[in-house]
């Protein structure tokens, strides 16, 4: 009788993993995770600096189309972006368009740097100008 017992228990299909099996599964998850991270950081990055020079293009359109739009037809010196989205007819949906992908407000350099008038500027991840990493409109 004994030896019925002990063929039963070899029939019987096991269950869970081994520790060894596990071991080897989060080895190789985490090898995995050693090589799409930073791919994917660099991708993200990426498409967070592209995302912004196309937003800072933008606003200087709409930029361009306020100025068209006044009497004077010159931006004054104490121009705001945040003008862009008040009054009855605003030339932007939202406040949240004055938002660069990091979470920092675009902003407008009067006269510009660079452009003729002025420049729309994203500072970059870090929200500060300087650094190399600062986006222009109309050029980078």
């Amino acid at each position: 009788m004994s030896s019925t017992r002990h063929h039963r228990r070899r029939l019987q299909p096991r269950r869970g993993f081994s520790l060894l099996e596990v071991i080897i599964a989060v080895t190789i998850v985490a090898l995995l995770a050693t090589l799409v991270v930073p791919r994917l950081t660099r991708f993200l990055a990426g498409a967070n600096e592209d995302k912004a020079v196309a937003e800072v293009n933008s606003l200087a359109n709409t930029v361009k189309l306020y100025i068209a739009e006044q009497t004077t037809g010159v931006l004054t010196d104490d121009f705001a972006l945040e003008m862009l989205v008040e009054g009855d007819n605003p030339f932007l949906n939202s406040p949240e368009e004055l938002i660069d992908p990091w979470g920092n407000s675009y902003d407008i350099v009067i006269p510009g740097e660079r452009n003729i008038d002025f420049d729309v500027v994203c500072y970059g991840p870090d929200g500060k100008p300087g650094g190399g990493d600062d986006i222009v409109h109309g050029k980078r």
